[in-house]
């Protein structure tokens, strides 16, 4: 494969200066931008235009997943590659119910970082199945309390379920026909009632929901 454009996103600049010479010495790879923030990558990624995002996934403003989340509503041809020191089944869950191609940790090496890197450009999925299977059959086993169920509103559980399916609160309130504010006050209550504290955490609760 070549002309591979990769964004990065990484809050420290020494590791996107080493990551972006890394891959500019493959040959086959530009890196066409950079951000140290979770808002200037949301910003920049769509005037880039690359082929793949390369995510790191804790940032001083939020977290890589929430950027590919993001970006994969808007521009679903651009893979994610989640690039994380943590190796964290809570976090590889958010990458693929956020739509990333690949979930990997900062201690792989060069060459197979590029390897990466080009076959999420050709479209193909880093994600071992296995591991999907796993992270899903543990959803499956964890009981769902219908006391918290019940605890919701009609409109409560229809953005739940949205929740679930990867939507933004933009693309919520676009579907379900309220402003962007009143959805957000909808999400911070869904979170109180079910006793979470984050979208991801709600995603969860949904997908056993649904199990």
């Amino acid at each position: 494969m070549t002309g591979v454009r990769v964004f990065l996103l990484d809050d420290h600049e020494i590791v996107r200066r080493g990551i972006r010479e890394m891959l500019e010495d493959s040959g086959d790879i530009e890196v066409v931008g950079e951000a140290s923030t979770a808002a200037s990558a949301l910003r920049r990624i769509p005037a880039a235009r690359p082929d793949v995002a390369v995510l790191d996934a804790r940032l001083p403003d939020g977290n890589g997943i929430e950027v590919c989340r993001e970006i994969r509503s808007t521009q679903p041809t651009v893979g994610c590659l989640i690039l994380t020191s943590y190796d964290d089944d809570d976090a590889l869950f958010a990458a693929i119910m956020a739509g990333a191609s690949g979930y990997l940790l900062k201690q792989i090496r060069g060459n197979d970082l590029v390897g990466a890197i080009r076959t999420i450009a050709a479209g193909r999925s880093l994600l071992d199945p296995a591991v999907t299977q796993k992270v899903l059959a543990r959803l499956r086993d964890e009981p769902v309390e219908d006391e918290q169920l019940s605890a919701l509103g009609a409109r409560e559980r229809q953005i739940l379920r949205l929740i679930a399916e990867g939507m933004t609160n933009r693309q919520i309130a676009a579907c379900v026909h309220l402003s962007e504010k009143t959805v957000k006050n909808y999400v911070s209550a869904i979170l109180g009632k079910l006793g979470l504290t984050s979208r991801t955490q709600a995603a969860v609760f949904a997908a056993r929901l649904k199990a």
